[in-house]
């Protein structure tokens, strides 16, 4: 496959693997907040375990900025990875917030299944072996999931609740929007130079992130467990 084939290698997969993307931006979940259907205690079981996640999230990020430092061509990157690291300290504060308004204990959440499975895979990226395309690719894909799905909760039409609007404005601001379509461009030009057998792991790698998210909406979407 020569370098030109491999333009917009992303959107590529996205329409290729398409029902599965979708049912990670388009979540029952998602479309409950949307339409004004959700029950409170679902978003209570999010939050707290979302919580969990961000903070298992803050070192891959870091892994990804020191592979950044060590194999992007373009000094950029570790410019656009530090805006999203800035912006994860204020994101732990709002969980915490948040949870106080909701009244969760965030000290005496259980970790769900689904959770540690995603948490064990975020580390399982964090190896040196694994390819600084490969780590892009999951981090693009876990942001977008978010700003896809919470984007739609803002559109025109959405009966999104009042108590829930600056959740998804959080994720779903053009802000950002902004932010992962810069990841989108690095990791589409890291994805363009890469060999084969790398694209492989990269694409198995974003179809795990797409399962993994849709895992974690169906925990949250069930109700405490």
């Amino acid at each position: 496959m020569d370098p030109v084939e491999k333009n917009g290698v992303i959107d590529r997969w996205v329409k290729k693997h398409l029902v599965l993307y979708t049912g990670a931006t388009r979540h029952p979940f998602i479309l409950s907040i949307r339409d004004g259907t959700i029950d409170f205690s679902s978003f209570k079981t999010w939050l707290g375990q979302d919580y969990i996640f961000v903070r298992e999230f803050v070192p891959f990020a870091a892994s990804v900025l020191l592979k950044a430092s060590k194999n992007a061509d373009d000094n950029s990157d570790m410019e656009v990875i530090l805006g999203g690291l800035a912006s994860l300290s204020d994101e732990i504060s709002w969980f915490k917030q948040e949870a106080a308004k909701w009244d969760v204990p965030l000290s005496d959440v259980v970790v769900h299944k689904s959770n540690q499975n995603y948490c064990r895979f975020l580390e399982s990226l964090m190896l040196p072996a694994v390819e600084y395309s490969v780590v892009f690719t999951a981090l693009w894909a876990i942001e977008t999931v978010y700003q896809e799905s919470f984007s739609h909760c803002l559109e025109d039409g959405s009966k999104t609740p009042p108590e829930l609007l600056e959740a998804c404005k959080r994720w779903g601001s053009e802000g950002f929007g902004e932010f992962c379509r810069s990841l989108k461009k690095i990791a589409n030009r890291c994805l363009e130079k890469a060999p084969d057998e790398e694209l492989k792991k990269a694409e198995v790698t974003f179809l795990r992130v797409l399962e993994l998210e849709i895992e974690f909406w169906d925990m949250s979407h069930g109700g405490p467990k």
